[in-house]
């Protein structure tokens, strides 16, 4: 009783039977062959899943890409040992109530450069376990088609991107890795050829020409 309350899934007792034992591990390993399936599944869509006890905070299991994205997103911020990242533990138990009465939270969304990686609480899978579904969205596509649209160098169109979702120069320095002034010049060319002198007007025009290219756009 004590094993199977600690995690244990099954036990055979003695004398030992060799057959059964033979049997009893073909039948786990079946299992686990089909949960693989599944995860790999999973992350061959894009979707990738990861368990998470809410008590404590501990990962439970978790697929391949996951914890790739999981790495990315949280790097040296990741807490030690088999844990989720602490932004998504806190997020996890303020919605438990919600979940718990099936309905869906909110999301939980980071940013990364223009990808964003966005958490959905699926299902709880066990007592205190739920199962939480990540999905990743880069808008280097947008990026891209502004480059396209508006005749701009690569670097313009990422400061364009970035003035469209309302930030400073000093902010999108930080995130291109450049200095303020060095925004501002590309901020100077995007204007002339745009044919706009704010960044509001900028803005505006881009945001246009995403939505018809790219209708789930968020800005």
């Amino acid at each position: 009783v004590a094993a199977l309350e600690a995690g244990g899934v099954d036990y055979v007792t003695k004398p030992i039977k060799p057959k059964e034992v033979l049997a009893r591990m073909n039948v786990h390993m079946q299992g686990a062959r089909e949960r693989r399936q599944a995860r790999n599944a999973l992350d061959a869509f894009g979707y990738a899943s990861i368990t998470v006890r809410a008590s404590d905070g501990r990962l439970m299991w978790q697929t391949a890409l996951a914890r790739d994205l999981l790495a990315q997103y949280y790097g040296a911020t990741l807490p030690p040992g088999p844990q989720a990242p602490q932004p998504v533990v806190d997020w996890l138990r303020r919605h438990l109530k919600e979940a718990e009465a099936q309905i869906e939270p909110p999301r939980l969304t980071v940013e990364l450069g223009a990808r964003r990686l966005t958490f959905r609480l699926h299902q709880q899978t066990g007592d205190d376990d739920w199962l939480i579904v990540m999905r990743e969205v880069s808008d280097a596509a947008i990026i891209e088609s502004m480059s396209l649209a508006f005749k701009l160098t690569a670097k313009e169109a990422e400061v364009l991107y970035w003035v469209v979702k309302g930030k400073i120069n000093r902010d999108i320095a930080d995130i291109v890795g450049s200095s303020p002034a060095t925004v501002k010049k590309h901020l100077e060319r995007v204007f002339a050829k745009l044919g706009v002198e704010t960044r509001t007007a900028a803005a505006g025009m881009a945001m246009n020409r995403i939505r018809q290219l790219h209708p789930q756009f968020e800005g």
